[in-house]
């Protein structure tokens, strides 16, 4: 009301001409460029020629149509509501503020341009003005509202510098021939305008494209160069959450027996621990996906709320589901959801169907390496870690202790007791289910206390961090009566029938600690190796004996 009593429109207003101008407006807002996540849209040559035909108060209903309209256009979330009042203060603030400042210099509602140049400085002023302040009120807006750091001088304030220059003669050309024309100026000037608006919006989408798909190019190489299979998948998800607005991610992975595993699970950018979801072919969003092998791209929860999804937060409303393929099998499915309507694109479901093809890659390349060096770290017999594990695990241990991130660690050397017997008497085959019994015992008391490897032949070795030689004593007596006391059944002997036998073993036992014993890890296993064959074979066998200085 203030602004239609200081500045009131000119009298006798073409209602149909008002509402051409009203229209285009809202065209040309209903294709906005996005840059660097502003919104850019060229309004401003459509503001300038309605601020010359009809005065500020006109103007500044166009520019309010035309705001609203894009916030629409934009899909704000309703916690990004605030956003609606926000702009709209700021443009009337830009709006009255301009007029003002044209009004104070002379200027005039339905200037004369054929009289001399004055009028059109004076426009030409009013739209400098405009644009000043439309700057100067972002920038504050940015640094003290959202808090931004970014600079302010980046490709988004190029796009719209570059727009307003080439656009703003388009207003004075729209405003004469209006003049002259009436509303056919619309169909004349706004026509072709709206054209190039859309091909400047299909331009700015294949540069959001073109960035997208060099982005998921840079995703796949680095999810090409990571070898553990969490980092792969933690990688995957983390440059995911970085391109789109995700605030649920699930990973499910589709097993032999056509059951569908759940591999991780994100919540709010939080691993959260992985559930049995029991889902089949054509069960919930990730069964639908898997039975049509298709992606599938939902705005809001109206759109999926028919299909039965148990385990989709009750929040969630935009939903993408996309099948991950390798060789022509669907091998698993990503789900992405997002708290916002509409927060997914056409476009973005491209980039994400490309990247779950790169990380099914990755994840076998990962899986078949993690199997590799398993492989080649473990007794083939056994099961138990061999000795270039154990080795490694020494020297790391031995790190640690040099660091102070150890106070202490202890080795246990155990061998069996005449074992070239049994093998002699019963049989190579024989020999080896002892081992592996062995080895079972010895790990099922060890559990996650120690590392347990087989050193070679029949001699097995024991890692305990952070135990003391008494503590460490315990155990190996522990575990030689596991060993003496129970029998070793074998069903593989030599003795020409099919009954198994039962036979006793036993096995002796060495142990050394540091830095007691030893400062180095050659010294822990040689005193350890001392105390085995000096403290107890030589004494016996089936004994336990420690290192002595």
């Amino acid at each position: 009301m203030i602004t239609y009593n200081v500045f009131p429109p000119p009298a006798g207003l073409n209602a149909i001409d008002v509402f051409g101008f009203l229209v285009l407006s809202a065209v040309v807002a209903s294709m906005p460029m996005v840059i660097n996540g502003i919104p850019i849209f060229m309004i401003q040559w459509v503001s300038v020629a309605v601020f010359l035909r009809y005065g500020v108060f006109i103007e500044m209903i166009t520019v309010q149509l035309s705001i609203l309209i894009l916030l629409l256009k934009l899909r704000i979330p309703r916690e990004g509501m605030f956003r609606l009042p926000l702009n709209s203060a700021m443009f009337f603030i830009v709006s009255f503020l301009s007029g003002a400042f044209y009004y104070y210099l002379g200027g005039t509602i339905v200037p004369d341009f054929k009289e001399g140049m004055g009028p059109f400085w004076l426009g030409l002023a009013y739209a400098a003005v405009y644009y000043v302040l439309n700057q100067l009120i972002l920038i504050l807006n940015q640094r003290v509202i959202y808090r931004s750091t970014e600079p302010f001088f980046g490709k988004d304030f190029v796009w719209e510098t570059v727009t307003t220059v080439i656009t703003l003669p388009l207003g004075f050309v729209l405003y004469m021939l209006h003049r002259d024309l009436g509303i056919m100026a619309l169909l004349f000037i706004g026509g072709p305008f709206a054209s190039i608006s859309l091909i400047l919006k299909m331009y700015d989408s294949t540069q959001h494209v073109n960035e997208y798909l060099q982005k998921a190019a840079e995703i796949g190489h680095q999810l090409a160069e990571r070898v553990n299979v969490n980092e792969v998948t933690d990688l995957f998800l983390q440059k995911l959450t970085e391109m789109l607005p995700i605030d649920y991610a699930y990973v499910l992975e589709i097993q032999d027996n056509d059951d569908i595993n759940l591999a991780r699970r994100v919540e709010d950018g939080m691993v959260m621990p992985n559930t049995h979801m029991g889902l089949r072919k054509n069960q919930g969003i990730s069964g639908t996906v898997w039975g049509t092998g298709k992606p599938v791209l939902f705005g809001s929860r109206i759109e999926w709320r028919h299909i039965v999804s148990a385990n989709i937060p009750v929040d969630a409303e935009s939903i993408l589901g996309i099948p991950m393929t390798k060789n022509g099998k669907i091998v698993g499915v990503v789900v992405l959801a997002s708290r916002r309507k509409r927060a997914y694109e056409k476009s973005q479901l491209m980039i994400v169907d490309i990247l779950c093809s790169h990380y099914a890659i990755a994840i076998e390349n990962a899986r078949h390496y993690e199997q590799t060096k398993e492989e080649s770290e473990r007794c083939s017999l056994t099961k138990l870690h061999n000795y270039r594990y154990f080795e490694k695990v020494l020297y790391r241990e031995f790190e640690m202790l040099e660091k102070n991130l150890r106070e202490r660690l202890a080795l246990i050397i155990l061998d069996i007791d005449h074992f070239k017997a049994v093998n002699d008497t019963y049989g190579h085959q024989s020999g080896n289910e002892v081992l592996k019994e062995l080895a079972s015992r010895i790990e099922n008391i060890v559990g996650d206390s120690g590392s347990v490897a087989r050193y070679g032949g029949e001699e097995f070795v024991i890692l305990l961090p952070e135990v003391t030689s008494r503590e460490a004593y315990n155990l190996a007596e522990l575990i030689r009566e596991s060993i003496a006391n129970w029998p070793f059944i074998l069903s593989q002997h030599l003795e020409g029938n099919s009954h198994s036998l039962s036979i006793k073993i036993t096995a002796s036992f060495g142990i050394a600690t540091a830095p007691e014993d030893a400062d180095d890890p050659l010294a822990l296993i040689r005193h350890a190796d001392r105390a085995l064959y000096v403290g107890a074979k030589r004494a016996g066998r089936n004994r336990v004996a420690a290192y002595v200085k």
